[in-house]
């Protein structure tokens, strides 16, 4: 089952990432998505943003991190449209606000001498209630993303770019910034709640990650660093029983550098990830390149 576990399935993609943990080696959340600014809300309205990511890795590591899999290799394209709408709405002196992501992804794999690919509109995330709360230069966001298994999925195939179960991650960011500019701090911690996949008598274990980033904004430019760290806190299961010795848990850990960019009106954003350690999943490098819009 545990060979299984990794060949059959090893890449999934959701919101524009490869495998990351659980059944296919992956999470449903792409991380290191989020960086600079996480927290802060803008003014009301409705805002387009724009995500570009690219994933590759060249392994697939077992629990001791080490490689498992000859031949391995993911590389993983998206664009990902987030429409997000904040109203003039107060609640428990927050600000109340939705959105929803919509993925494209385009996904291929190599693995012992095996290659698929496939493109196509991934899982997308829907969101009607997110709370901002502003106290000054703090800031504070309050919510739950849902992820919906409304990508392609086939059984035993090497490459999917949907899960085929849903995921319910509640969410907490918190951002220190000074309009004025200075130094910026942002975290935002996840914690992740699996379906079973029902074409595979497959549930996926829980999750915690967060991204992080610590930044200097030099107004109109900010640099500085960006992280993610990623742990699966329970065991993947099969009709009930634990998958392996060890429930195939997953754990990664990435950083890289951030840089943004205030052109007017819009932010734009790249930054680079590199995964240091990674256990029960690929290791590689992505790459982001974000911007935002208002209608």
């Amino acid at each position: 089952m545990r060979t299984f576990a990794i060949m059959a399935a090893i890449a999934a993609a959701a919101a524009g990432t490869a495998a990351q943990a659980g059944e296919t080696g992956g999470g449903a959340y792409p991380n290191g998505a989020e960086s600079i600014g996480v927290a802060q809300l803008p003014p009301p309205g409705t805002y387009l943003l724009g995500y570009s990511n690219y994933y590759a890795a060249d392994r697939l590591n077992d629990s001791n991190g080490k490689s498992a899999v000859p031949d391995f290799s993911v590389d993983a394209f998206a664009n990902i449209a987030r429409i997000v709408h904040v109203t003039d709405r107060k609640i428990l002196g927050a600000t109340f606000a939705v959105q929803a992501f919509v993925p494209m992804v385009d996904l291929t794999v190599h693995a012992a001498g095996a290659r698929q690919h496939k493109f196509g509109l991934g899982d997308m995330i829907v969101n009607p209630f997110i709370l901002g709360w502003n106290a000054g230069k703090v800031n504070i966001i309050a919510t739950m993303d849902t992820f919906v298994p409304t990508g392609r999925y086939r059984k035993g195939d090497l490459a999917n770019i949907g899960r085929n179960y849903w995921t319910f991650e509640p969410v907490l960011a918190v951002t220190y910034a000074d309009p004025k500019g200075g130094p910026e701090l942002s975290a935002k911690l996840m914690y992740d709640f699996n379906t079973k996949n029902k074409a595979t008598d497959y549930q996926s274990g829980q999750e915690f990650h967060a991204d992080a980033a610590a930044a200097y904004n030099f107004n109109p430019l900010t640099v500085g660093v960006t992280a993610y760290y990623y742990k699966q806190t329970t065991d993947d299961k099969i009709g009930g029983v634990r998958v392996g010795p060890d429930g195939y848990r997953g754990e990664a850990f990435a950083a890289g550098p951030v840089i943004r960019y205030q052109l007017g009106h819009v932010p734009i954003t790249a930054q680079w990830q590199h995964e240091f350690h990674a256990e029960n999943r690929p290791q590689g490098d992505k790459f982001w390149l974000k911007a935002a819009f208002r209608f």
